[in-house]
């Protein structure tokens, strides 16, 4: 349990209002936990359903860092620049300062603030580009763009820090890619457009996928906190499958209960026309288009294995693909955005 003699835990959740972080806060307020959020916004009417410690603030600012860390025994450290596909100089600069100098003081208020436990939130996107393997936690990291590599260096502080007494601080979540009703993204994009009849899939589909639904994200934290081998450990977070596109496609049609896409475009063409695109939007000055790298993103096979922290920890899934959308797709429709 996440308790401490007969006291109750307090759990600070960094970056608690953003699309996932209302999913972690309900699952340790479920437990029992008091919950502190430190973020830049104060959250939205009804994000959370019981009342939280909510302390405004940014995760580079010292201060209100060092304010919201204080009492606590539990961080849940989530807040994060998320993925942007061709970030611009400054927005990489903005990555280092957010993921990495943000982590980085959050690791040093937690140690001298007595905590015992730091749970970060990182991306199997540190992995790299699949090439037809399946990643382990051991397998090499291959980050490839800015956000990846910012997530990279920002495990090695959590994992390298230190308690008073030797033991490790941290444990690392690499999660896989996360879908739910409030989630955005690629997959959310990818849902409205079937939603819409307006998607064809490009190349087989065969392309492989590894997914994780949002409140077994959050469950995942409670199974880290609940075993104590898990601190200065690595965990790919997964729904312990690893789908085709094709799955994965065929699982959101049949949750919205409509027919999958019958007709696939070959993937050759439409490269090359991406790459004509993109050149010549570089030779008029234009702003760089992205167009070839958004469909080798679509296309890219990256294939993660998740069964660690099920072996290790007993971390289990309870939602699949089908029930996973099914219930995204319920709760985005109840809100009028399907």
């Amino acid at each position: 349990m996440i308790y401490s003699g007969n006291s109750r835990v307090i759990v600070l959740v960094t970056g608690a209002t953003g699309a996932l972080g209302p999913r972690v806060v309900e699952a340790l307020q479920q437990s029992g936990c008091p919950v502190r959020v430190l973020a830049l916004d104060p959250p939205e009417p009804k994000m959370f359903s019981q009342t939280t410690d909510f302390q405004p603030g940014d995760i580079n600012d010292e201060r209100a860092v060092r304010t919201a860390v204080a009492g606590v025994s539990v961080i849940i450290h989530m807040a994060a620049m998320l993925h942007i596909n061709t970030p611009s100089p400054e927005q990489v600069s903005r990555y280092r300062l957010i993921n990495v100098d943000g982590t980085a003081l959050v690791a040093r208020a937690a140690i001298e603030a007595g905590v015992k436990h730091v749970v970060f939130f990182s991306t199997i996107a540190v992995y790299g580009r699949g090439d037809c393997r399946i990643f382990y936690e051991n397998s090499p990291a291959h980050p490839d763009t800015a956000y990846a590599e910012t997530k990279l260096y920002a495990e090695r502080i959590i994992l390298e820090t230190r308690k008073p007494d030797g033991k490790p601080l941290g444990t690392v979540l690499r999660l896989a890619a996360v879908y739910g009703s409030r989630v955005k993204g690629n997959y959310r994009r990818l849902l409205l457009a079937l939603a819409q009849k307006r998607f064809v899939p490009i190349g087989p589909g065969t392309n492989r996928r590894t997914l994780i639904y949002d409140k077994d994200a959050a469950s995942a934290v409670l199974s880290v906190l609940n075993n104590p081998s898990a601190a200065g450990k690595i965990f790919n977070v997964t729904d312990g499958k690893i789908h085709s596109l094709n799955e994965i496609i065929q699982s959101i049609c049949e949750a919205l209960g409509r027919r999958p896409p019958r007709v696939h475009l070959p993937i050759a063409p439409l490269r090359a026309a991406a790459n004509i695109v993109d050149k010549g939007t570089r030779l008029l000055g234009l702003s760089f288009s992205g167009f070839k790298n958004a469909l080798d993103k679509y296309v890219e096979d990256l294939a993660v294995d998740g069964h660690r922290i099920q072996d290790k920890i007993g971390f289990k899934p309870k939602f699949d693909l089908l029930s996973g959308w099914k219930e995204a797709i319920e709760e985005m429709r109840a809100r009028g955005e399907l």
